[in-house]
C-alpha cells in the first residue's frame, strides 16, 4: 500500500500533464506557424513539451528546499533528457512504421548534427558547472545563458524562405473536424476545444497557452509529493495516516517516474510530427527539449531560489551521485547522437536499439537503488572519471 498511493497520483499527473500538454501544443504550433521545420521543433515545440520539467524542477527545490530537491530537479531533467533521446525517437518511428506511412524515416543529418553537437556540448558545460560543494545564482545564469546562445542562433541560421505559413492549412483542418461539446470536453479536460469554439486566432491561442500552463504547474505540484513520499521511509497522508516508501534517494525516483511523467507532451508532440511527415520536427524536439531541461528548466529554479534563499550547500554522497548522473548522460548522449547521424535513415532496427538503452539504463537505476555490487562499481568508475577531469 506505501507506494500505490504515490503511484496513483503519478498516473493522474500523466494524464493531466498529457491533456494539457496537448493544449499547450496547439497553441504553441499556431504561434510559431512561420517557422521552418527543424528550428520549430527544437524551440517552440520543446520549450512547450518541457514546462512539465521546469514546474517539477521548481517544486522539488521550493517544496524541500535543500540539497535534495535540487537533486530532484537534476533527476527530473536528466531523466527526462535519457527518455527524449531514446524513447521518444523509438516510439515516433515505431509509430510511423506501424500504421503503414513508411517503412524507415529520413531525417536531415545537417539537423541532427547541429542539435546533437550543441546538447553534447551544453552538457559539457553541465557536467563542469555543476561540480562543486556549492551552487550560487551565477550557475543558473549561465546555464540559461547557453540555451539564451543555442535559441538565438536557431533563429538567426533560419532563412526568410523557410517559412511554413499553414495558417490557412490549420484553420481548414478545424473546420472539417466535428467539435465535440463543451460539456464533453469539460469532462475529458479537452483544452483546445474549450477554448477553440470557431476558429483559432491569437487571442485563444494565447489563452490557451497560459491556461494549460498554469495546469501544467499544479499538477506537476501532486508529481513532486508523489516523488517525495515513494523515496522516503515513510510518509504521511492527510485523513489515511502513514505509510512507508521505498526509502531510496530522491533522485533515483525522479529519474525515473518524474522523468518519464513531465516527458508525456514530449512524447505525444514527436509521435504527431512524425506521422504528419515531419521528420525533422519530430527528432530536433527530443533534441532541442533536452537541451531545454538541461539549461533552463534546471538553471531557472537554481537562479531563482538561490535568489531568494542564498546558496545551496550540497554534500559530499550527494555530489558524487549528481557526477555519476551526469556523466551517464553526457555518454548516453553521445551514443545516442552516433546511432541518429550514422545514417540518414532511421528504422525499426535503430529504434528497437534505443529502447533496449533505455531499458538498461532503468536496469541500472534500479540496481543503483537497491545497491547492487555491479551498479555499484560503475557508479565508483564514473564517479572517478569526474573526480580526475575536474578543476582542482
Amino acid at each position: 500500500m506505501g507506494i500505490i498511493i504515490p503511484l496513483i497520483l503519478i498516473a493522474i499527473s500523466c494524464l493531466v500533464i498529457w491533456r494539457a500538454g496537448d493544449g499547450f501544443m496547439t497553441a504553441s504550433e499556431y504561434i510559431g506557424r512561420n517557422l521552418s521545420e527543424g528550428v520549430r521543433g527544437a524551440s517552440i515545440n520543446a520549450i512547450a513539451s518541457s514546462m512539465p520539467e521546469v514546474f517539477t524542477s521548481i517544486f522539488f527545490l521550493f517544496v524541500l528546499k535543500d540539497a535534495s530537491g535540487f537533486s530532484g530537479g537534476i533527476g527530473t531533467t536528466a531523466g527526462s533528457a535519457i527518455f527524449n533521446g531514446m524513447v521518444i525517437p523509438a516510439v515516433s518511428v515505431i509509430a510511423v512504421i506501424g500504421i503503414g506511412l513508411a517503412k524507415r524515416i529520413e531525417v536531415s543529418k545537417k539537423v541532427m548534427l547541429r542539435d546533437g553537437i550543441a546538447l553534447i556540448i551544453t552538457e559539457l558545460i553541465f557536467l563542469i558547472l555543476i561540480s562543486g560543494s556549492e551552487l550560487n545564482w551565477y550557475h543558473g545564469l549561465v546555464l540559461m545563458g547557453v540555451y539564451l546562445v543555442y535559441i538565438s542562433y536557431m533563429f538567426l541560421s533560419m532563412k526568410k524562405g523557410e517559412t511554413l505559413s499553414s495558417e490557412g492549412e490549420i484553420e481548414e483542418e478545424e473546420e472539417n473536424e466535428p467539435k465535440p461539446s463543451f460539456f464533453k470536453s469539460c469532462c475529458t479536460f479537452d483544452l483546445e476545444n474549450i477554448f477553440i469554439r470557431r476558429k483559432m486566432s491569437g487571442s485563444n491561442a494565447w489563452s490557451l497557452l497560459l491556461f494549460s500552463t498554469a495546469a501544467i504547474a499544479a499538477v506537476c505540484y501532486l508529481l513532486v509529493v508523489a516523488c517525495e513520499w515513494m523515496g522516503a521511509d515513510s510518509y504521511e497522508v492527510p485523513f489515511l495516516g502513514t505509510f512507508k516508501g521505498l526509502n531510496i534517494p530522491l533522485m533515483f525516483v525522479a529519474l525515473i517516474l518524474a522523468s518519464a511523467a513531465s516527458s508525456f507532451p514530449d512524447t505525444i508532440i514527436s509521435i504527431k510530427d512524425a506521422q504528419r511527415g515531419q521528420y525533422d520536427d519530430a527528432i530536433s524536439n527530443a533534441l532541442g527539449s533536452n537541451i531545454f531541461d538541461v539549461c533552463f528548466a534546471l538553471g531557472f529554479p537554481l537562479f531563482l531560489f538561490t535568489i531568494i534563499y542564498g546558496p545551496i550547500h550540497m554534500p559530499p554522497e550527494l555530489i558524487d551521485l549528481s557526477s555519476e548522473l551526469r556523466l551517464l548522460l553526457l555518454l548516453l548522449t553521445i551514443i545516442i547522437v552516433v546511432i541518429f547521424t550514422a545514417t540518414k535513415y532511421i528504422g525499426k532496427t535503430k529504434a528497437f536499439v534505443l529502447l533496449l538503452l533505455y531499458l538498461l539504463f532503468v536496469m541500472y537505476i534500479i540496481g543503483r537503488s537497491a545497491g547492487n555490487e555491479f551498479t555499484n562499481t560503475i557508479a565508483h568508475y564514473l564517479v572517478e572519471t569526474v573526480h580526475f577531469f575536474s578543476i582542482k
